[in-house]
């Protein structure tokens, strides 16, 4: 499903992680660990193929459905509107299932501007089913979610597991599922070059 070769990623002109490698398989997640500022979503970005690594492979055999700290909407559709506009961009299943599995079917012809951020944040998550993507790239995706919609979200990921999909996800908090974990701290890119290559790649 994902194929990370040796990898470094860098934001703002600064090598950030360094030969970072691993793989994921379909019914897979992999959870990224690391403090704040090591580099965990300029590595997701780059999966996401929204930008370029400094160095390695990314080998994804299909599309990857992104969710990042902002949730992605169109404050002046509605929540169905939102979701059937991503639907339609992707080819994905109709919004309905979204919109069941994240309890936002009273709120479908509300204006996603109109929403808590709890709200917009589980429309934000729901995008992801509606793509039909296999794969899930997801940062910190439980932030504004209270105890409740949390769960939801984890049914919701464990579902799209056992379909045979995959996800790599970087969080803060205590992982509900089974899941491998990348502790992003051994690849650090100034502890793992040599003092001659990493100023090389800061020029």
């Amino acid at each position: 499903m994902l194929q990370v070769s040796n990898l470094s990623v860098a934001r703002g002109g600064k090598i950030l992680l360094h030969d970072v490698s691993f793989s994921v398989e379909p019914g897979q997640a992999l959870v990224l660990r690391g403090a704040n500022g090591i580099g965990k979503t300029s590595l997701l970005r780059c999966i996401a193929g929204l930008q370029t690594p400094t160095s390695g492979k990314i080998l994804v055999p299909e599309t990857v459905a992104y969710a990042a700290h902002a949730n992605g909407l169109k404050g002046q559709l509605s929540v169905f509107e939102n979701l059937k506009f991503w639907a339609d961009i992707y080819g994905g299943p109709r919004p309905d299932v979204a919109l069941n599995s994240y309890s936002l079917e009273n709120f479908a012809y509300q204006p996603a501007a109109n929403l808590s951020a709890g709200q917009q944040r589980r429309l934000g998550l729901a995008r992801m089913l509606v793509t039909g993507c296999r794969l899930w790239v997801l940062d910190e995706p439980t932030v504004s979610l209270d105890v409740q919609n949390v769960a939801l979200f984890y049914k919701v990921l464990k579902a799209h597991l056992q379909g045979g999909g995959a996800a790599v996800l970087a969080t803060h908090i205590d992982f509900q599922l089974s899941a491998e974990s990348l502790d992003l701290t051994s690849y650090i890119a100034s502890l793992n070059m040599s003092s001659s290559a990493f100023e090389e790649a800061l020029e």
